[in-house]
């Protein structure tokens, strides 16, 4: 059937990389759940936590940081596992779903805690990290299905920015409410009871569940769940755990045989370290220096929209130099944040650190994505994304821990923002190492064998 879409829209929806519905379709889950990342990760849910959740209480941010820590832990745990799974029986839709309503209601719940809640909060903040970033291993998964291998990076980075316009865009919306609820009819004023005074913050909690549930709907309409492929010792019926601790097993053996695919989600694991580190501690850095939270509210907002056309820019440079050149670059620039925030003295600084960020936060982590979907076999695309959550995961447990350590031996954050270097030089030398032609070589090998018959399509 031909298509309705007018030929210079058809162009310009190649050029982004979201020429087809179900591409379209894909990336508006990053528009999703992004207002989870934006909203509950890094703007509003962490200082009503500790002002609010857990007033009354002491080391609240010790228990936010130990709540973020737990529900990462479970998904890095039941990550490889399920996704080995979702390839064998054919569920990774299923397990997206799953994941993402026990993340949607998590977050809905968050409308209902109030001050002092601390146990209440930290629960569901463990649910809803739970429920959002396993739901990120079965929608990456997905990818190499829906995508062509020469079109990943532009479909990967379209995603990211469709992300930072859909988070950025309810982060707007959710600061305006909080910051001026007599616009939008809601209590205002001296003399609020504390469920009043709370009122716009817990709505903006609700706000990102609908909205999270709402933009989803086009995923599970137009994206098609991808075929079984089991291995010629597999068959139809079997316990889809055993097969699942079976295969995983088979890989950790066979991990020279995707010696590339391993090496980049070592590179990944470094220098992903390096950038969370960065996400995590600059408000942490800059409060410490005395940077207005109004500025810092501010340079979030920015990176979101700097973000947009910058991941598009690194898809297009991509199909000109190479994902892995791209990276490279990526990193370069993370090396020059480091230092500007090692040099930050003033709110214009911290605000120079955002549009940094912003400039290659998205490119490198979507061409990371797509780099590494190019180097795996699609039928077994849950189970290797399952590793990249893993790894994806256990990317924001290191940089923060030589921060602290550094801080302790310093008594100051400015030498621990120049240790973040460290991550990118190494993390780049061992990207400089992967063959990604040799790994997409191994890959395309063993989807040859599974056309031939050689594994078994069921």
């Amino acid at each position: 059937m031909p298509s309705t879409v007018p030929a210079e829209r058809r162009g310009m929806l190649a050029a982004l990389g979201l020429h087809r519905p179900e591409l379209r379709a894909w990336a508006m889950y990053d528009w999703a759940n992004s207002a989870f990342i934006c909203t509950i990760t890094n703007a509003v849910f962490p200082i009503y936590f500790v002002s609010v959740a857990a007033k009354g209480h002491q080391n609240a941010t010790e228990t936010y940081a130990w709540a973020t820590t737990v529900g990462l832990a479970i998904v890095a745990v039941m990550a490889p596992i399920l996704g080995t799974m979702a390839d064998y029986v054919a569920i990774k839709k299923r397990l997206l779903a799953t994941f993402m309503g026990v993340g949607v209601a998590a977050t809905a719940l968050m409308f209902l805690i109030m001050q002092g809640n601390l146990l209440l909060a930290s629960v569901l903040f463990i649910l809803a990290n739970i429920g959002a970033n396993g739901s990120f291993v079965f929608y990456e998964s997905l990818l190499p299905h829906i995508a062509k291998r020469e079109e990943m990076d532009r479909v990967s980075t379209a995603a990211y920015a469709m992300g930072y316009i859909g988070g950025g865009l309810l982060l707007v919306i959710n600061l305006m409410w909080i910051q001026k609820p007599e616009w939008f009819g809601l209590p205002s004023g001296p003399g609020l009871t504390p469920a009043q005074a709370t009122l716009p913050a817990r709505l903006s909690f609700l706000s990102v569940a609908v909205w999270w549930l709402l933009f989803s709907i086009p995923l599970f309409r137009r994206v098609p769940e991808p075929p079984v492929a089991r291995e010629s010792d597999e068959h139809a019926g079997a316990n889809p755990v055993r097969v699942a601790f079976t295969r995983l097993a088979e890989t950790f053996r066979a991990l020279r045989g995707y010696k590339q695919a391993f090496l980049m989600l070592l590179a990944f694991l470094i220098y992903n370290d390096g950038i969370g580190t960065i996400i995590r501690m600059a408000t942490v850095f800059g409060t410490e220096l005395g940077i207005p939270t109004g500025t810092m509210i501010t340079a979030i907002v920015l990176v979101q929209f700097v973000g947009v056309p910058c991941a598009f820019l690194f898809g297009a440079l991509a199909g000109k130099i190479g994902a892995k050149r791209s990276v490279f670059i990526a990193l370069a620039v993370y090396v020059l944040i480091a230092i500007l925030g090692y040099r930050m003295q003033t709110g214009r600084d911290f605000l120079l650190l955002a549009v940094g960020v912003g400039l290659v936060q998205g490119g490198a982590q979507a061409l990371s994505r797509s780099l590494f979907a190019s180097m795996i076999p699609r039928h077994r695309s849950g189970e290797f994304f399952g590793f990249f959550g893993v790894f994806e995961k256990f990317a924001g447990i290191f940089g923060p821990a030589i921060f602290a350590i550094v801080v302790s031996y310093t008594g100051t954050s400015r030498e621990a923002i120049l240790s973040i270097i460290a991550f990118f030089v190494i993390g780049g030398f061992l990207l400089s190492r992967v063959d990604v032609e040799e790994g997409q070589r191994v890959a395309r090998a063993e989807e040859a064998a599974v056309e031939g018959g050689v594994l078994v399509q069921g």
